[in-house]
């Protein structure tokens, strides 16, 4: 047995060593409780728990895909059992070790996210080898004899030995090497595990595993006794996994944060971090902060503004030049007159004689002034005569068009040509 045992931990060694030269694969340490379900211990009137015993696991796993994986594990630990009643009082406790291959199904990497918490199962096949001993004698080697009062002493009961007998306790050394004298069975066996448990994402190489496993042997001797119906034991184990592939790829893998910390996109030689005026033209001179000159401080740049010298606290335009607020109050009540003359005539009773109306007044300011507006580019597929102007009957049939699907015009674009048509 321990010619074996030095065996199986090179081999757990080699695997451990081996995964770290192979990046899809990860090792699994566990440890936790094996409770032995056979023929000896279901007379244990004690606690349910009372024969659980210790067992450890370490175990390699190739992960295939999203969702499957393949392992190999080894397992080391005892199972034991007693029977606490006056029809029996059998125990043992055997030393098990082996070791198999499972089929894992992980459900962390299904969806957009890796999750954080996620449940997987397995099932496998695998090689166990035991030998029971029992406990049938106390430190001085006397055996213990059970009596009816629940009483264990050092001779057989009889009303001869009772003043006799002397009281013993179990010392719960294993020390006699089970057997049975009619069958002469091997001691070892397969089994079929069958488990789930949760994972526990703790980094991008390490998690927590807690698990369950209910393993069924192919032999009824575990315990050395054979009653029908094979032996088998459950396991409940928590350990951690290390995974000794590459960290995952982000959504940030392929940024280079020093170049960005660095950028200066305008090439003003301030960074963008710093710039409080990024897009400045090349060749403009600019302060620490990254902006131009403003000499008369009315908001806009010197090299944008068309009146370097305005007046302080002057309202000025996007030019910089100072408003004439006289005319634009004029042009305010211009606005006015004609949003209010559009709502009256347009919106409450649109019609083709009304807009005819409105075109002809833009003509008479056109022939005044002499001054003509320019058809913005996403107008122009309304200008039917392409004479530079939108008239009512081209409003009309670009609506018409809209209805009858052959123009681009959608609901809003003709709202704004019908903007434009009261501005021109």
């Amino acid at each position: 047995m321990n010619r074996i045992s030095t065996k199986l931990s090179f081999l757990a060694i080699c695997l451990v060593v081996a995964s770290s030269y192979f990046a899809q694969l990860s090792v699994t340490a566990q440890a936790g409780g094996l409770k032995f379900l056979g023929d000896v211990g279901q007379k244990n009137n004690a606690n349910f728990f009372s024969d659980m015993r210790l067992g450890y696991n370490l175990g390699v796993e190739y992960r295939i895909g999203k969702v499957l994986g393949i392992g190999i594990d080894g397992m080391y630990g005892k199972l034991a059992g007693t029977d606490n009643d006056q029809s029996s009082h059998l125990n043992f406790q055997s030393t098990v070790m082996g070791g198999g291959l499972n089929l894992f199904a992980f459900f962390d990497k299904l969806g957009e996210k890796e999750k954080d918490v996620s449940p997987y199962i397995h099932a496998g096949f695998g090689y166990l080898m035991f030998d029971p001993y029992g406990d049938l004698r106390d430190k001085n080697g006397i055996i213990y004899q059970y009596w009816n009062d629940g009483s264990i002493r050092n001779l057989t009961e009889s009303t001869a030995n009772d003043p006799l007998s002397v009281s013993l306790k179990r010392d719960y050394k294993y020390e006699t090497q089970l057997k049975d004298y009619i069958a002469n069975y091997a001691r070892n066996t397969f089994y079929i595990p069958v488990g789930l448990g949760a994972k526990f994402k703790m980094g991008f190489r390490a998690s927590l595993r807690v698990g369950v496993t209910y393993n069924i042997c192919l032999s009824d001797y575990i315990d050395n006794y054979k009653k029908g119906g094979n032996d088998s034991w459950a396991s409940a184990n928590v350990g951690l996994n290390i995974n000794f592939g590459k960290k995952p790829k982000d959504a940030y893998s392929n940024v280079d944060f020093k170049a960005v910390d660095n950028s200066d996109t305008d090439g003003d030689g301030v960074k963008d971090l710093d710039d409080k005026c990024l897009g400045t033209p090349k060749g403009v001179k600019v302060d620490g902060k990254g902006c131009p000159d403003d000499k008369d401080d009315d908001g806009v740049f010197d090299y944008m503004d068309k009146e370097l010298t305005s007046k302080k606290g002057a309202k000025v335009d996007g030019n910089g030049v100072t408003i004439d607020e006289e005319a634009l109050a004029k042009r305010q009540l211009a606005w006015d007159s004609l949003s209010s003359e559009r709502s009256e005539g347009f919106n409450n009773a649109p019609s083709l004689s009304y807009l005819k109306e409105i075109e002809e007044k833009a003509k008479q300011n056109q022939a005044q002034t002499g001054k003509t507006s320019k058809i913005p580019a996403e107008f122009v597929e309304a200008d039917y005569n392409k004479d530079g102007n939108i008239s009512a009957a081209e409003i009309t049939k670009t609506i018409d068009g809209f209805f009858e699907g052959e123009n681009s015009f959608n609901v809003e674009k003709i709202n704004k040509l019908i903007d434009y048509f009261f501005e021109q």
